[in-house]
């Protein structure tokens, strides 16, 4: 198969409308071609333009390691562009950053979760471009996370950085199509396309979104090492707002989830007698492991890890959201002044918890601590908005 970014460089026709225009790049660190070339250096290579660049999280070229530490603007200083920081002062382009070029190619692997902070990144330059007269290409990725759909829809005044619109968290769109999804909900006026992906097939195994074997995996970020993150990663992002590991400081992040002071195992039975159908198409492994840095740093921590690298995966069964929701539900029935929510400024947020950010709501929070609600309230609450989401999603399907 082929990426946007292919495209762009192996097709003359499509790069032919960018003669005699000033080329900026949006990319992060796996922005690469097929050969595994720099976006940046592949696209000078060609002969386009580049007058500048922007790095969006964790910086153009791969910088910072954790998450809300912020990357500087610099001069690139193998082309001699100016790189502009979206995560450092400002995280919308300013006025003058708008000024070096006419057209933005946005070249960002996506993840698949509307917690991942490019979807607002892409956002935000969509309203730049419109406002300043510019253009937008985004040269499609696959989302690795494939098509299903899980979980609550962002609610009205509950935006962010890590939340860029109504979207529920396991969204099942590419970033192309969420380009599509922006321009119409927003009603922009900005000229823009989307370089189509050929070949993506994101209901077939064994990739299930990510072409696995065709294509090699670069981390988007530093946390993102591997296809079986990216899976999980729409359960277990919620993490992030607990006083629980996320498996930070250890080789699997985003995999696996525990604390010093927990006992896995009884939190996996209390899992099983509660929602077994939530723990469908993956394996729940206890472990134990020691974070070298980040929470519990050099504490052993009980913990279980989510397996979706074997031949048990299913695809369309597994329900990382739900499955991580339930962990934490099963902690606090099993000690139920466990102090989980992490209150610690999320994101530039500073008047609400990190849990209620990242779910776009505090309903699902309300839900783990309500001592009567059931699997079957969340199931209840949240099913409207997965079916409302689906039905809305149709119309920005480029890939059938």
């Amino acid at each position: 198969m082929k990426f946007g970014i292919d495209r762009l460089l192996e097709e003359p026709s499509l790069r032919r409308e960018l003669q005699g225009r000033r080329v900026a790049l949006l990319a992060h660190p796996a922005s690469v071609t097929a050969d595994l070339t720099h976006s940046l250096d592949a696209l000078a290579g060609a002969g386009v333009n580049l007058t500048a660049a922007f790095g969006p999280q964790h910086g153009l070229r791969g910088d910072k390691q954790d998450n809300m530490v912020e990357s500087p603007t610099f001069n690139d200083p193998i082309h001699g562009i100016p790189v502009f920081s979206l995560y450092g002062e400002v995280r919308r382009p300013t006025d003058e950053m708008m000024q070096p070029f006419d057209v933005l190619l946005v070249d960002l692997q996506d993840l698949g979760c509307r917690i991942y902070t490019f979807i607002t990144t892409l956002r935000y330059v969509l309203e730049a471009a419109a406002k300043h007269g510019k253009s937008v290409w985004v040269l499609d990725r696959p989302n690795p996370a494939g098509r299903p759909i899980e979980g609550l829809r962002l609610r009205a005044g509950w935006e962010s950085f890590v939340g860029a619109g109504p979207l529920p968290m396991r969204h099942g769109l590419t970033l192309g199509e969420l380009a599509h999804w922006f321009v119409r909900t927003l009603k922009l006026n900005v000229d823009y396309r989307v370089i189509e992906m050929h070949g993506w097939q994101p209901a077939a195994a064994p990739g299930y979104g990510w072409p696995l074997g065709e294509r090699t995996w670069v981390n988007p970020s530093p946390n993102a090492p591997n296809l079986w993150m990216a899976r999980a990663y729409a359960g277990t992002v919620m993490l992030e707002g607990t006083t629980l590991s996320e498996g930070r400081g250890t080789t699997r992040p985003l995999e696996l989830f525990g604390a010093p002071d927990i006992d896995a195992n009884k939190v996996l039975t209390e899992m099983r007698a509660l929602a077994p159908q939530w723990l469908q198409g993956c394996r729940l492994r206890p472990c134990w492991f020691e974070p070298t840095f980040h929470k519990h740093v050099g504490k052993l921590c009980s913990g279980l890890q989510i397996h979706v690298e074997d031949p048990s995966y299913h695809h369309e069964a597994f329900r990382p959201w739900r499955l991580q929701t339930l962990a934490f539900k099963a902690l606090r029935r099993l000690q139920p002044e466990y102090p989980l929510w992490r209150d610690f400024h999320y994101e530039y947020e500073k008047d609400r918890l990190a849990i209620d950010i990242i779910n776009g709501s505090p309903l699902l929070r309300e839900w783990v601590d309500d001592a009567q609600s059931t699997p079957a309230d969340l199931d209840a609450l949240t099913a409207p908005d997965e079916t409302s989401w689906s039905e809305e999603r149709e119309a920005f399907l480029v890939y059938r």
